[in-house]
This record gives structure tokens, sequence and C-alpha cells, in this order.
């Protein structure tokens, strides 16, 4: 007998053709623009591609040229992306919201020979950043840049055919450059190919069994590469129909809309849910509701509802850690939480609580082709170390940067994450922190800041916090209040902190054990620096910021203090 053929591996845009041959009817996307929602079937999607594809390739770059992607996700997005790829180009996503200097850099690493631009907060610092003489398509959305406007270029274009001269990509061909959100200098260019992509999707949909009956609502930036993963990828590969939000103001209506089957937001953002649940419905009155046999199920079906999440079956978290007592806090409401983490180097592929059953504190089991380990980086000699991953989904490398890249693959294929890993007995991950992030404090002991972060972010009060403390004798950490933290009395605000301090350095080594809890009124954001577009803390920037004033906070004797906007004024302790 013959031996079986091997299956035939599709890139994102043989399944776009696929998809649009064999429903060319059915919606596929959902863009609002003023309140009015327009739909793309896949027949049109695709028509509009080619289209595009068309424009493209009529302006004779060399194949392979980058091509970069400015814009808040929209449907455009997505249509402008497969069009650089169909062209047999490599696109390059940008965060919109990041800084000028950033985005000029990685237009110009990247050697980008044109931009599409699309939907901005601050155009002004994207058209800053664009070289001279750079060409431009802009999106048909209000206020966008000058640039050609894509339904004028869409309309003058005749399809890329799809047979005879013309030369889709390969599955071995380079599809994209991803550039890190930058948490430590420069970002860098994973160098991604089709191969890569469809090995990340096929494990992934074979996990949470996405296809054409899901919905996704997108609204976390395409451009990093989880949104870029479930959304656009998933949605080509599975036939999943996509709705876009249209603003950060009508994020809750879009949600309601859409009723996505499938949901995933960061750490950050479950905490704002919660904090507007518990606005409506204080803590104690919502476990009293919850203990009522009747009453609680209601209550239940009606918080899923007041979020969204009435018909979603799949529910994730990402990015960054999120803390136990938050995932039960969901639980008790009837929702499941699972954590899923991943690396732009390894297209999102990692380990998930969805494999082989979700368990609190840590980070689930690895996806079927990932292969996974600790190396070197325990700290003082425990059980900790560099989480390191091996997988099909792998990067080719960082783009230009080869040193960079020789750097965190090892000789035998590994990643080295820079993550700090423990895993369980049942081969469970456990994320304690991350190898650059550990400090040394004055007494010579290492701390690894973010399990103390996540203890602290238990409390409702805090919404952002930030361990310090190389070379002081303990650590401190600085915070910022959540609404419902500063809709407390002060005086109250203060003993309950100062107990939560004692409480969590109760269960700390004595080295640990933080000094004090900085309140600080300076909110951290993308535009001050503080945070990467992906919402991570930025460690650098926080430790130039705040180091000076440690020695200062120490010879306080309270244990809870207040810090202004203005660093060089302390907030006077006030009466209660």
């Amino acid at each position: 007998m013959p031996a079986p053929s091997a299956p035939v591996r599709l890139t994102p845009v043989d399944s776009l053709i696929a998809r649009a041959a064999q429903h060319p009817n059915t919606v596929y996307l959902h863009q609002p623009l003023n309140r009015q929602w327009r739909t793309w079937t896949w027949a049109q999607t695709l028509d509009e591609v080619r289209r595009m594809a068309a424009a493209i390739t009529a302006m004779n770059f060399p194949r392979g040229s980058r091509i970069a992607l400015i814009s808040k996700n929209c449907a455009h997005w997505l249509m402008a992306d497969m069009a650089i790829l169909m062209a047999g180009h490599i696109s390059v996503p940008l965060y919109q919201n990041q800084s000028t200097e950033v985005t000029r850099y990685v237009l110009e690493h990247s050697g980008a020979v044109l931009a599409f631009i699309g939907k901005l907060d601050e155009p002004e610092k994207i058209a800053a950043a664009l070289p001279d003489g750079l060409p431009r398509i802009s999106f048909p959305y209000p206020d966008r840049l000058p640039g050609q406007d894509w339904d004028a270029v869409v309309k003058a274009s005749t399809p890329l055919p799809l047979d005879g001269p013309t030369k889709l990509p390969a599955i071995d061909d380079i599809a994209t450059i991803v550039y890190t959100s930058g948490t430590t200098g420069n970002p860098k260019g994973v160098v991604t190919r089709f191969s890569q992509i469809e090995a990340a999707i096929q494990s992934g949909v074979g996990l949470f069994h996405f296809g054409p009956s899901d919905r996704y609502l997108s609204y976390l930036p395409m451009s990093h590469v989880a949104e870029r993963a479930i959304v656009e990828m998933g949605s080509l590969y599975t036939g999943m129909t996509v709705y876009f939000v249209e603003s950060l103001d009508t994020f809750a209506e879009d949600l309601q809309i859409a009723q996505p089957t499938a949901f995933f937001a960061v750490p950050r953002l479950w905490t704002r849910f919660q904090m507007g649940v518990l606005a409506k419905m204080p803590q104690a009155k919502l476990d009293r509701l919850l203990r009522l046999p009747i009453i609680s199920g209601i209550v239940r079906k009606k918080i899923r509802k007041a979020l969204g999440l009435a018909k979603a079956r799949v529910i994730a978290s990402g990015a960054a850690p999120i803390s136990p007592a938050l995932l039960e806090w969901y639980a008790k409401l009837g929702i499941t939480i699972y954590e899923v983490y991943g690396m732009t180097e390894t297209f999102g592929q990692g380990t998930s609580t969805a494999v082989g059953g979700a368990r609190a504190g840590s980070v689930g089991k690895p996806y079927d082709i990932v292969e996974l380990k600790l190396g070197d980086g325990a700290l003082d000699g425990g059980a900790a170390g560099e989480v390191l991953l091996r997988t099909s989904a792998m990067m080719d490398g960082y783009y230009r940067e080869p040193e960079k890249t020789r750097e965190v693959i090892t000789a035998d294929g590994y990643y080295r994450s820079g993550d700090l890993g423990e895993i369980a007995p049942d081969g469970a991950l456990r994320i304690i922190g991350r190898v650059r992030e550990q400090f040394k404090t004055g007494k010579g002991k290492f701390v690894s800041p973010a399990p103390i972060e996540g203890q602290l972010m238990e409390n409702p009060w805090l919404e952002q916090v930030c361990v310090l403390g190389s070379g002081l004798a303990q650590p401190v950490a600085i915070a910022v209040l959540s609404d419902i933290g500063r809709a407390q009395p002060r005086a109250a605000l203060e003993q309950g902190l100062a107990a939560l301090v004692a409480s969590i350095n109760r269960k700390l080594d004595a080295h640990e054990r933080l000094a004090k809890l900085v309140l600080t009124t300076d909110p951290w954001t993308i535009e001050n620096g503080m945070l990467t577009p992906t919402l991570k803390l930025k460690r650098n920037p926080m430790e130039k910021r705040y180091a000076p004033l440690a020695e200062h906070w120490l010879e306080d004797p309270a244990t809870v203090l207040w810090q202004g906007a203005d660093v060089d004024k302390p907030v006077p302790r006030m009466a209660a």
C-alpha cells in the first residue's frame, strides 16, 4: 500500500482563499464606525485583499520587502496584513500608542518601504515618526493622516490573479517581523515564518476547539502576538467571526453586541471588571447573595450578562501574572479563567491551565508542540530556574540581531524566556518572576519582586504595584490606588494597607519583607513611559524615578506613606 500523504499545510492566505470559496456569503468581519456596523463576507474580504495586494505588487518592491502597519484594531488592519502577505512581502505591525522615538526606530530598523496608517489615538506622534518620502496608504476612518485613500486604491485596482504567474507565499516563507514591546531597551524584531504561525494556531485550535460558530471581540493591540494569533490567524484557520471595538468609550456596548464565545483579557482588565462589579455590589453583599441557593444562580447569570460574557465558553488571561485570589473570585461567579503563557518568540505558544485542567497558582502545562524544562537562574540555590521552551512555532531569530539571537536560543534549540519558574510534579509551570528583575538587597540577598507584587494585587484597593529594593536594607513597594481604594477614608485605608503588609511579611523570608508601602498619586501609563504598550511595568524607568527616594522613605516611622506626582515633594501625612 502507498504511504499516506502528509497533510497539506496552509498559509493564512491559503486559508482565506479557501474560506471565501467554501462560504462566500458568510459574514466574517464586523466593523463599527460612528455606531453604524459595516460587515464583510468572506468573499468581500478576499476581494478587497486581492485588490490591495495588486496595488502593492504594482509598486514593484523587491519580494520580501518590509511593510509597516500602524493602527488600532479594525477590519482594515486585518485586510491590509493579508494583502501584504498575498503580495509576497513581510508585514511589520507597530503599536500605535508607543513613543515617536520607538516608532521611528522600528520603521528604520525594519527598512519599511511602505506604511499602512489607520485609526490613531495621537496621529501627530505617528506623523512625526514617519520618515520623509515613505509612501503611505490611509484607512478610511476619521482624522486620518494624509496618504493614498484605501477605498480609492481598492476601487482603482483589479484583483490580483490567484493563478498563472502570481506567486502566492509558500509555507516556509517569512511572514512577519513582530517587534517586542521593549520592556528593556529598544524593541527586537521577531522573524516568524508561515510554518511557525501554522504550527502555533493548529495547536491552539486543537486545545480550545475554536470553529465557525465562535465569535470574538478584538480590542487588544493586534500588533501584539496574542491578539494577532487569536483574532487574525485564529479566525482565518477556523472560520471564527470577528467583531472590532470602535473606541474605549464604546467597549462595553460593543462587547454586548458581539456576545463573544471566546474572550481574552490581560490581568489589569480583569481587575477593572471586578472593580466595576464591586462598585455596584459591595463584596459583603455579593458574598451574602452567593450563599443563597436559588438567588446565587440568578446573581451569577446577571453578572455574566452585565460583563458581556453570557455566551463565552472560552475565557482566558495572559501577558502578565494574574493573582489566584482574582481567579477564585471569578470562579465563585461561575467564570473559569484559563491562564495562557507564551511569548512573541514562540508566536504565543507555551503553557495553559486548559491543558489537563486548570490549577490556580500555575500557568498550566505545555501545549502539545512545546517541550519545557528549567535552566539556570535559581534564587539563592532554590528550586526555581529559567523557563526554557522548544517548539515548532519558534522564531527564526531577531531581525538584524544575530548576537541577541544567540543569547536567547540554546545550542539544542530551546528559547531562554527570561522568566523564573518552578515545575510541579504534575508538569504544571509556576512563574515566580523575571531573571533580570531579581535584585540584591543591601544585605546581599536576592529578591524576586513578582510574587510579592502578586500578593499585594490581591487587595482590591490597589490597581498597580511595583516592588523595588536594589541596595536597600529592605524592599519597598510603590502602588497606585484603584477607584475603590481612592473611595476609602484615609485613616481606614492606611490602617488596612498596613495590616496587609504585615500579613504578607509573615509569609516572606526575612530579607524579602517589605519595609514600606508607598502610595503614589502619579498614575503609571504608556504615555509617561512607565508601561509598555501591552501594559507591563517598565522596571528601568521605575527605578530611575523612585529609587532616589527610597532611603528617605525608610527613615519614616510609618508603614504606609504617600508620594505626590512631583517626586521631589512627598505628600505630607494628613489627619484622618
